[in-house]
């Protein structure tokens, strides 16, 4: 459940009416009084929090929310686009902020956006392709049942290989995903890290499959 305090009827409307459309429920508040009632019987996913409403205000609002040991996620919203609310609103506990006049696209986007960083993740996630698995919550990979040292970076190439196996990855792509700007002109950076995470992975080292004039993919043993 969405709550959206928004004293502009219509405002909150349409929000509701968008939230709804992407799958989600949603609640509409005028001031901090419903609110509050409602937050005391239910607690919510996230909290859409206009500054300006009547009576007690939205900072004042997540101030105490947080004050309060609350850690729902919270969108500030506000006709006011200063720097200061903005900020203000961030250094209080807000997890992000939209500016008046925003479209309901870009409000479903920041939910959907905040909502994917702050729900919990699963304790465990493995990924098995052939003799290969690693554990992504305790970053352990195994290599025909042994474990197997990778640096940072070959873990992270693997992970990509393993979570879109027979997937074409550019080498482009691959350096721009795992060394963004650290090596924007070099490009033999990703053979070599490739190349060692082949010969660290043994036998299944072969999964890893050299696409001609392209780059890489990960295929196993059929």
């Amino acid at each position: 459940m969405i709550y959206c305090v928004e004293d502009d009827s219509g405002i909150c409307d349409l929000m509701i009416y968008a939230l709804n459309a992407a799958g989600f429920e949603a609640k509409g508040f005028s001031d901090g009084v419903a609110f509050y009632r409602a937050f005391s019987e239910n607690d919510p996913e996230l909290v859409i929090l206009d500054i300006m409403l009547p009576g007690e205000d939205g900072i004042s609002i997540l101030k105490k929310l947080r004050a309060e040991g609350s850690t729902v996620p919270i969108i500030m919203a506000t006709a006011k686009g200063t720097e200061y609310d903005k900020v203000i609103g961030l250094d209080l506990g807000a997890d992000d902020y939209l500016a008046k006049p925003f479209g309901m696209m870009e409000l479903v986007s920041r939910v959907k956006a905040l909502l994917r960083r702050t729900r919990p993740t699963e304790d465990r996630q493995l990924l098995i392709i052939g003799g290969i698995q690693m554990d992504t919550a305790q970053h352990i990979v195994l290599s025909d049942g042994n474990r197997i040292e990778l640096t940072f970076k070959e873990y992270e190439l693997l992970r990509r290989f393993m979570e879109a196996p027979g997937k074409v990855f550019t080498r482009d792509r691959l350096r721009s995903s795992v060394w963004g700007d650290e090596f924007a002109s070099e490009t033999r950076t990703v053979d070599v890290h490739v190349g060692t995470l082949r010969t660290k992975l043994g036998r299944c080292g072969d999964y890893i499959k050299t696409v001609r004039g392209v780059g890489y993919r990960l295929e196993a043993e059929k």
